[in-house]
């Protein structure tokens, strides 16, 4: 199984809840989550987040949101955290403030 995790939080220091910044009409994390879901090598794909609104924004682009600790280093740290629980999946770390990456 492939399983893309998003990992998006609030606290950018240079651009402040950056993950919820309306690109279009649509949060930037909804961008990123679409994209994910169209890569066709993708089975799963989940947001981990510290931030409950960030979970319900991936929830309404239509992906499952894992709410972790707020006190990761790095978004890496935050999809550690996220995948515990997940055996023998292939990991694709997909970063949360790409709004124009797409699935190829």
């Amino acid at each position: 199984m492939a399983l893309g995790v998003i990992p998006a939080r609030l606290g950018s220091t240079r651009l402040p809840r950056k993950a919820l910044l309306e690109v279009e009409g649509r949060p930037l994390i909804a961008w990123v989550v679409q994209a994910a879901l169209a890569a066709r090598e993708l089975e799963r794909v989940l947001v981990a987040t510290d931030d409950e609104a960030i979970a319900a924004a991936a929830r309404d682009a239509g992906v499952e949101a894992c709410l972790t600790r707020a006190d990761h280093p790095s978004g890496t740290d935050r999809i550690a955290e996220a995948i515990q629980a997940v055996e023998g999946a292939l990991i694709v770390n997909i970063q949360g403030d790409e709004p124009e990456i797409e699935a190829q």
